[in-house]
């Protein structure tokens, strides 16, 4: 079957042959329709097992603005096949887009589908697309779920090339730590390629289709983990290379050369990270391939976090800046202004010089002036000769007492930053309850994906002073440093998350906001925040304030609300 996937739903098979959607069917999760992209993957170049035949129930006869549970509305059908087809709808009683799977009751795997969605559905990790609801009602089978209409999907943003190097370590840090998340509750993917890997506009990784996507298409594996540890690893040899690491061409991907084997990244293309083709190879060892050069091969998702963890941390490219335009000279200036513009076409005349002076007159001149030139210049001499001579002797006695500074003070070269060393954390807590104090040396420890997390709250995203007046966290550094920023990773995206510094005098929560020295704040959208302090101040203990959070889904740690988690902080001084 063609793959055919949209921000929110992946609907591909493996079989080759065409879908039975018709081509108005063919649209994209923001509605702008696109060509369908073959897909030739073969399950055995992805680790999985084989698929179980397809069941003999023909696709229900569903058509668009048919409702289901008297509530999501059939808008268009991404695709029909194998018995199952799947549709972009809308939650009338919510008010927003949906996805959903629908399959008759009597299916060969309408069971497993039903199994797998509700498996994933008590997942709730909102690094996956979250299933909504599983029903089977009316001789139906449906699996509802999230519609991302503003996530792209790893496929088309490789369509224009291959991912930064950031980029591609962010992608395979957050996918390789959902996967292990998943893993460790029992649910594997099994179908993890570009079409099921997202990007959403705040930047984060998500991954869609977990457990269902695979049970749609009947595949199981003996090696679950194996096979999504391997895909993780495809995918960051597609990310960096803009290649498919198999010989088939895939998801608009080209495949390897024949006959030549799986090379590492940067043997296929220039300027590949080095650390990045290493663990790409470590995850896509199989069959007694070697994995790298010199590592062993990673065989499950949380050794491949592991990898991930030991390597040096990849930092964004530096943002650069456009020269501005140069400068342009005005008429005036150029002595023009009044002038009559000349005709197009028209040559203009050149004035001729004036003549020398070649009389006996002429020449006279000429001596005179070279004569006085020369008496001004002799005088000229003579007299900055007395004065210097002058300004030396009486400057003996004063020039003892003074200093020199070596300059202007302003021209001084600015003080260079150094990261500051955080020693201990606690969480500050004003009123109420803490958050998760266990947690606060993860905000510290160089693994972005440990992170400390507040509660949920159902108002915001500012937090109300009737109830709590902010969360955050105090750092010692064990001595007094000048801080002058701070970087902190955020978890969740969205509108938004206010945060501020404060100096302070202990790591106790009894000591009042109102005695702390405020340093700077910022407020973000995005899933970093950068607090610069205009003038920095020397201080042993800083405080993480929060007094904003956005809002969030439901996880497997909290309900749906407002809420944010620091996975990464740094101060310099």
């Amino acid at each position: 079957m063609a793959e055919r996937s949209t921000a929110a739903v992946d609907v591909a098979d493996n079989s080759g042959d065409q879908p039975l959607t018709a081509e108005a069917d063919q649209s994209t999760a923001d509605g702008v329709a696109q060509n369908r992209e073959r897909d030739t993957e073969i399950d055995e170049a992805q680790g999985s097992g084989g698929t179980e035949g397809p069941g003999k129930a023909s696709p229900p006869e569903l058509h668009s603005g048919h409702k289901l549970a008297r509530r999501y509305r059939l808008e268009e059908c991404v695709t029909r096949l194998d018995g199952f087809s799947s549709w972009r709808a809308v939650d009338e009683k919510l008010r927003r887009a949906v996805g959903v799977h629908i399959l008759p009751a009597d299916h060969a795997r309408a069971r497993s589908v039903l199994a797998a969605a509700r498996s994933s559905a008590l997942l709730g990790d909102p690094r996956f697309v979250q299933v909504l609801d599983a029903v089977e009602e009316n001789d139906l089978v449906y699996v509802v779920h999230e519609w991302l209409p503003d996530a792209a999907e790893l496929t088309t943003l490789l369509a224009s090339g291959p991912l930064e190097p950031h980029d591609a370590y962010q992608m395979v840090s957050q996918i390789a730590s959902a996967m292990a998340a998943a893993h460790r509750e029992g649910l594997a993917h099994l179908r993890l390629n570009p079409n099921a890997v997202l990007r959403t506009s705040s930047g984060q990784w998500r991954i869609r289709g977990l457990a269902v996507n695979a049970a749609l298409r009947g595949i199981s594996s003996d090696t679950p983990q194996r096979t999504d540890t391997e895909s993780v690893g495809a995918l960051l040899y597609a990310g960096l290379t803009q290649r498919w690491p198999y010989e088939n061409d895939a998801y608009g991907l080209a495949g390897l050369p024949k006959d030549v084997g799986l090379i590492a990244p940067d043997q296929v293309r220039a300027g590949v990270h080095r650390g990045l083709s290493e663990l790409a190879m470590r995850a896509l060892a199989n069959d007694g391939a070697t994995a790298s050069r010199h590592e062993s091969a990673c065989t499950t998702p949380e050794e491949l976090v592991k990898a991930i963890g030991e390597m040096p941390r990849i930092r964004p490219p530096e943002p650069t800046f456009t020269a501005p335009p140069e400068y342009q000279r005005t008429t005036y200036q150029q002595g023009t202004y009044g002038r009559p513009a000349p005709h197009p076409g028209a040559t203009q005349p050149v004035p001729a010089p004036p003549a020398p002076l070649q009389s006996r007159t002429g020449k006279a001149l000429k001596w005179a002036v070279s004569a006085l030139l020369i008496a001004a210049l002799g005088l000229g001499s003579w007299q900055l000769a007395d004065a210097l001579m002058d300004s030396s002797n009486k400057s003996d006695d004063t020039n003892k007492t003074q200093t020199n500074d070596g300059g202007d003070k302003n021209s001084a070269a600015p003080k260079p930053t150094k990261a500051l060393q955080i020693q201990r954390a606690q969480e500050y807590v004003a009123t109420g309850d803490a958050q998760h104090p266990n947690d606060v040396d993860k905000t510290y420890d160089n693994n972005s994906s440990t992170y400390w997390r507040t509660a949920s709250y159902k108002d915001g995203p500012d937090m109300k002073p009737a109830f709590k007046p902010g969360v955050g966290i105090v750092y010692d550094f064990g001595s007094q440093q000048e801080v002058s920023a701070a970087s902190i990773g955020l978890l969740f995206g969205g509108d938004h998350t206010t945060v501020t510094l404060y100096a302070t005098d202990s790591l106790s929560s009894s000591v009042p906001l109102t005695s702390m020295t405020k340093l700077g704040s910022v407020t973000t959208s995005g899933t970093s925040a950068r607090v610069t302090v205009a003038k920095p101040v020397k201080s042993r203990y800083v405080l993480v304030w929060f007094t904003a959070m956005p809002y969030a889904p439901v996880d497997s740690y909290s309900d749906s609300g407002y809420k944010q988690a620091v996975t990464d902080l740094k101060f310099t001084g």
